[in-house]
């Protein structure tokens, strides 16, 4: 039992482009129930979706689910108003989506509606039990959620933690955002799969073994991936200067080859520099448990 994840039942969803993810957690904090399910495109799909893994996991606990529930989606949300914005992978575009109170006509339940990278920051919270703590997404993009003195720092537009688009190359590829050379376009998933492609497994795990083998190229094209990595992680601790850092996301599912590297390029950018080197950044840095349903998690704890 994780004690930080303790309370009464609750249940968490996480819609993403390609599946929606949906789990229910015990009043002891273990997981009773997790359902996932592909992702249909588009405001009714993504209603549709919802729908069906809630009333899996119903099925799966034998029991109805009266609970609030707790959504994380991309894109940018307004809290208050329950509304999602420009959520381009789910094909949510134009107009301001109402899906809080969609998915709570739909599903017959009160519904809370978050970021999904911001819920994913309070499952890794309650994980590493620090009231400080910057969650580092590295999946199909690059995003972090931030926890500050226990409580998510959304933003005034809802962008805060959106490092992704942190310009740090300016002859670089131009970025999905409109600007030049972004950490998106070193650091993330998309732009790990432009750079070693491969059709017969993960580009991540087919790139790290092939680093792992010897493999020049592989060598070169990993190191500046973590380099990218290493850069994302070192620009959040000095605006935020945070007690822990979580990696996640889908390329973490590499596992500790992953953090063994990035921690080589964060001593590599102190080995000029005393002032970074005191900071620690290596010694703050944890991966998320493999195959660990972390967002879920964290929207079911916001439902809680």
């Amino acid at each position: 039992m994780n004690a930080a994840l303790a309370g009464t039942r609750a249940v968490g969803l996480d819609i993403g482009g390609t599946k929606t993810h949906g789990v229910v957690l015990g009043e002891d904090g273990d997981l009773l129930a997790e359902v996932r399910e592909s992702t249909r495109s588009g405001a009714d799909g993504v209603l549709d979706t919802a729908g069906r893994v809630f009333e899996a996991l119903q099925r799966a606990t034998g029991a109805p689910l009266t609970c609030r529930v707790g959504v994380g989606v991309p894109g940018l949300v307004d809290v208050e108003r329950g509304v999602l914005r420009h959520a381009v992978n789910l094909g949510v575009n134009g107009d301001d989506l109402p899906l809080r109170d969609l998915l709570a006509e739909r599903l017959g339940v009160p519904v809370v509606l978050e970021n999904d990278v911001n819920a994913a920051a309070l499952a890794a919270r309650a994980l590493v039990g620090a009231d400080d703590v910057v969650y580092l997404s590295v999946g199909t993009g690059l995003a972090a959620g931030l926890v500050m003195d226990g409580r998510l720092r959304r933003g005034d537009h809802g962008a805060a933690g959106e490092i992704g688009h942190v310009p740090v190359d300016p002859a670089g590829a131009e970025c999905g955002c409109g600007q030049v050379g972004c950490l998106e376009t070193i650091a993330s998933g998309r732009a790990l799969a432009r750079a070693w492609p491969t059709s017969d497994q993960p580009p991540a795990a087919a790139l790290f073994a092939a680093a792992a083998a010897g493999d020049p190229a592989a060598l070169a094209v990993r190191d500046r991936f973590c380099w990218g990595v290493a850069n994302a992680i070192r620009v959040l601790a000095l605006t935020i200067d945070p007690e822990r850092i979580v990696l996640g996301g889908g390329v973490s599912e590499v596992g500790d080859p992953l953090r063994v590297e990035v921690v080589h390029q964060l001593r590599v950018l102190g080995e000029g520099s005393p002032f970074l080197a005191s900071l620690g950044l290596a010694d703050r840095l944890s991966l998320l448990p493999r195959h660990y349903p972390v967002a879920a998690v964290g929207a079911a704890i916001l439902g809680r």
